[in-house]
């Protein structure tokens, strides 16, 4: 009985993990399928590198939205990466392990607040702030970027923890034997020791930051435009698929689904990255 029990879990198991691989290859083949007719017929360059987006006038030209999408990225990353990775540091090395103990769970369910949530924070607040102080709509590229960079904290974080917690601590111990003290010892040894699984979670943070929609669509500010300056206000290609799917038709909605197949290829391709990092460092290990 208890061997064929065994069996059954397997089954079950094996029927579980290959239902959800199938249904994620089906929606990456849906993707495709009605994305990349549209590339091939309206050409990629121009589909790309073009700046006008009109669908009633047949022209679907996204660079616009590829712009804003990669300098709210960017932005999301200067202001992610680095309070990120220094506040693993501190967590990691200066905090004592029984607060450690609460704050990491803490700072890994941040992840599990709604991104709506953080667009109407965005809304509320920072946008007036921004308007006031600085000029502008307020809705703008600098407000996503913000409100993104907060929101890929506790994937940078809970990674980058786990990455600096995970080098031997014979490492540290030989070299405050050799005289360092324990920020050279922290910086010459146990970040670069740690650098892989940094980098991987900076890759990650920024593949969550690119592939983020309600949050934008509420503090970017929605005009197709290329920005000139971090106080325009931007639109990008989630946003824009989120925005015009449920009113579009035809080449239109061919069009977007070309977007997601180029949003799909980008995401891909950040996280086989950061998998190729992550493997590189167990292997070192």
């Amino acid at each position: 009985m208890s061997l064929i029990g065994e069996r059954g879990v397997r089954r079950i198991l094996a029927v579980t993990a290959f239902s959800a691989i199938s249904a994620l290859l089906l929606i990456a083949l849906f993707i495709l399928n009605e994305g990349l007719p549209f590339i091939f017929r309206y050409g990629l360059h121009d589909f790309l590198l073009k700046s006008d987006w009109d669908p009633q006038a047949g022209k679907f030209g996204i660079y616009p939205m590829v712009a804003a999408s990669l300098w709210v990225t960017f932005g999301a990353m200067v202001v992610g990466a680095p309070l990120g990775v220094a506040g693993a540091i501190f967590l990691s090395e200066f905090v004592p392990k029984s607060v450690m103990r609460v704050i990491k769970p803490t700072i890994e369910l941040l992840a599990a607040i709604p991104s709506v949530v953080y667009g109407f924070i965005g809304v509320m607040v920072l946008a007036p702030l921004i308007r006031t102080q600085l000029g502008g709509p307020g809705l703008s590229l600098l407000a996503a970027s913000i409100i993104l960079g907060i929101m890929i904290l506790p994937t940078v974080i809970s990674i980058s923890i786990d990455s600096i917690q995970a080098v031997p601590q014979s490492y540290r111990e030989g070299s405050l034997a050799l005289g360092a003290t324990t920020w050279q010892t922290i910086h010459m040894v146990t970040v670069r020791a740690a650098k892989s699984g940094i980098i991987a979670s900076i890759i990650l943070g920024m593949g969550r930051a690119i592939g983020e929609t309600m949050a934008v669509i509420m503090v970017a500010g929605n005009a197709v435009k290329i920005p000139h300056s971090a106080l325009d206000s931007v639109r990008s290609l989630t946003a824009n698929i989120a925005l015009e799917m449920s009113y579009a038709t035809g080449l239109h909605r061919q069009a977007l689904f070309a977007t997601g197949v180029i949003l799909f290829v980008v995401i891909i391709i950040l996280n086989s990255f950061a998998i190729v990092v992550l493997r590189k460092r167990v292997y070192k290990k």
